[in-house]
């Protein structure tokens, strides 16, 4: 009894024994994907060991959020967006590239003359007088305004010149553009005439707020009988419209606001047709005569046409220097002037040699 005793407790000795030895031991952890081969060396020592979550759902749950991603991106574009910022404070680069338009009409740019004409006025045959008077009238007050404030006369605002057809007064008006360096505007009163309401008012102003721009100015209105004849009840609406035309012409002429370095020529071959209150004083101040020329100007006339022709003494006439040239000489004689006087009655009276009928 005392032997199985003493083996029995031998036995439990044993095996509380082996439970003292056993000592814990962590899970071994899960592989996810390949397995790495180790490294061996002195690189394996440097190199940091990998860590992995202990589970599977742990990574599945970081790889579907991707919340890294998102971070990685956001950082890059604050990264970017405070590379840009120097780069266009530094980079800002101004340049022109066209110039806009202003609300001009097109048809008040085409009536300014870019280029000066070539008419001065030697070029113009007698008319010694209204030459006097429109450099005292719209060239002196441009050029030396300093002249009438010392004076404390106030300068004629407008000038108007009338006279039978081709005395020279759109020549003279050529002759005083060339002169000045102020701009010219040159209109024909036909064109003033529109085709839908209000058009034509509009243009006038237009025309003399371009004039206001680019003082000193000079506005050359041809022909004025088109648009400024005597007023009368008319139930056309034609009619009404040349008349409200020029009613804005009579307003800026002598409006309320001041014209400034703007003078404005007029010309027509029927003045006895416009209204008074256009050619009144204080609109129109001088009204220059142009006449048909005497014998004394005729000559100065035919020596400034004729100054570059190779002539006799005894004749002047291009219709001579033309019969000339058909022969073949460089002078013209009297005989060539003879048949040339010939030759301008026949197209004068139609085809009818003078003497036939001597």
């Amino acid at each position: 009894m005392g032997q199985q005793q003493s083996g029995g407790s031998s036995g439990g000795d044993k095996k509380d024994d082996k439970d003292k030895k056993k000592k814990y031991e962590p899970p071994v952890p899960t592989r996810v994907g390949k397995k790495k081969k180790r490294l061996k060396g002195p690189d394996a020592a440097n190199k940091l060991p990998l860590v992995t979550p202990h589970t599977r759902c742990r990574l599945k749950l970081l790889k579907l959020e991707r919340i890294k991603d998102y971070l990685l991106l956001e950082e890059e574009f604050i990264n970017n967006q405070e590379r840009l910022k120097p780069q266009e404070e530094k980079q800002e680069v101004h340049a022109v590239v066209g110039v806009l338009s202003d609300d001009t009409d097109p048809m008040v740019t085409v009536m300014k003359l870019e280029k000066a004409p070539q008419e001065t006025y030697a070029d113009i045959g007698g008319l010694d007088q209204q030459i006097q008077e429109i450099k005292e009238s719209v060239e002196l007050p441009l050029t030396h305004p300093e002249y009438y404030e010392e004076m404390g006369i106030k300068p004629p605002k407008g000038v108007i010149l009338y006279g039978p057809p081709g005395t020279g007064k759109t020549l003279l008006a050529k002759a005083v553009a060339n002169q000045t360096s102020a701009t010219f505007l040159r209109v024909v009163g036909s064109e003033l005439i529109q085709k839908y309401l209000g058009d034509g008012p509009k243009l006038v102003r237009e025309l003399f707020r371009v004039a206001e721009e680019h003082a000193p100015a000079i506005i050359f209105i041809d022909e004025i009988d088109a648009v400024g004849t005597k007023r009368y009840e008319s139930n056309s609406g034609g009619e009404r419209e040349i008349q409200r035309t020029m009613l804005e012409l009579l307003n800026q002429l002598d409006g309320f606001d001041s014209r400034g370095d703007v003078k404005v020529i007029m010309a027509t071959n029927r003045i006895e047709t416009l209204d008074p209150a256009l050619i009144r004083p204080g609109r129109i101040d001088r009204k220059i005569e142009f006449p048909l020329p005497d014998e004394k100007t005729k000559r100065r006339i035919f020596t400034i046409h004729t100054s570059r022709m190779t002539l006799a003494d005894d004749a002047i006439c291009t219709e001579a220097g033309l019969l000339a040239l058909r022969e073949r000489r460089m002078k013209v004689t009297n005989e060539d002037f003879k048949k040339a006087k010939e030759n301008v009655l026949y197209r004068k009276n139609e085809g009818t040699p003078e003497g036939l009928y001597l």
